[in-house]
């Protein structure tokens, strides 16, 4: 398991990956929605705490961790970026003179903390993309989109199996290279990238011609792909439904969030918290009594 990618999915016994995709999606897509598209940086910390404690809830914690670092590095970048790229607000830091092409860099605490707010959203997106991906079965997806949108279901799902594969196999070779020896020449970029783009096509003529032998595209027999219901379904239904209504209602309503130019403005009111509270603590919900993520793994 340590060689797969830590957003590969891997089938066990817990909550989020027992549960249909719809519910599922449900409760997940209302993080991903108000990851998306809130301004307060209070909400955003619980969205991502409260992902990260659902992945957790259904032994994710690889992947948690990986989004995690991925967002916190993305974060960094934009709060940089922002900085260094826009020179608005009031409260001049430093003064780094003019640059070729930029022009006049003025850093401002404004400019860093509206590239820290970008990189919030980024971190707690990141951390439900990963969840989602190291919990619902990708092969779920394809069937529930087989009906309607048959070759893009077969795309995504493609991508979302071969992606992690072709990550694995830059570990891979990465560590290999390594144990040539101080005296072996160095991998460039371009030989791993070569490497790695060959064996991608390889594994996409196998992948080809395993789904002709295996008759993909050939009519299923009526009721064959009919969903199964979970016991988790409907602690999932309600707690999406629950944690949508007030992600839309914060977001239609329009509460107020962090303002950072022409100067800070932000003042968390009783419905930011009640939110936040909202979202951190609906990470509990892919918890199950007694099987913690030190509980043994199916």
């Amino acid at each position: 398991m340590k060689s797969l990618s830590p957003l590969s999915y891997v089938p066990r016994r817990a909550s989020l990956q027992s549960a249909g995709l719809g519910p599922a999606a449900l409760y997940l897509g209302a993080y991903l929605l108000i990851c998306f598209l809130s301004s307060d940086p209070i909400v955003l910390l619980a969205a991502t705490f409260g992902a990260a404690l659902a992945g957790y809830g259904c032994h994710a914690q690889r992947a948690v961790r990986f989004s995690l670092r991925l967002g916190a590095f993305l974060a960094v970048s934009m709060i940089v970026i922002n900085g260094l790229v826009t020179s608005r607000g009031e409260t001049v830091l430093l003064r780094l003179g003019e640059w070729p092409v930029f022009g006049r860099i003025d850093v401002t605490a404004e400019s860093l903390a509206a590239g820290a707010l970008i990189g919030l959203r980024a971190m707690g997106t990141m951390v439900v993309i990963g969840v989602w991906s190291a919990c619902i079965d990708p092969d779920r997806v394809l069937r529930a989109m087989h009906r309607t949108a048959r070759r893009s279901a077969l795309t995504a799902t493609l991508i979302s199996r071969l992606v992690p594969l072709a990550a694995g196999d830059q570990a891979r070779l990465g560590e290999a290279a390594g144990l040539r020896g101080p005296g072996a020449t160095p991998v460039g970029r371009l030989a791993m990238a070569h490497r790695l783009l060959a064996g991608s096509l390889d594994r996409a003529v196998d992948v080809a011609a395993t789904l002709e032998l295996r008759g993909y595209g050939q009519t299923a027999p009526p009721g064959a792909d009919r969903p199964i219901a979970s016991r988790f379904d409907r602690r999932f239904q309600v707690a999406g439904a629950v944690l949508m209504v007030a992600a839309l209602g914060s977001i239609i309503a329009g509460l107020p969030g962090l303002t950072t130019y022409p100067g800070f403005e932000y003042e968390p009111g009783p419905f930011s918290l009640i939110l936040a509270g909202l979202f951190a603590g609906g990470g509990l919900v892919t918890w199950q009594r007694g099987r913690g993520p030190n509980a043994r793994r199916n």
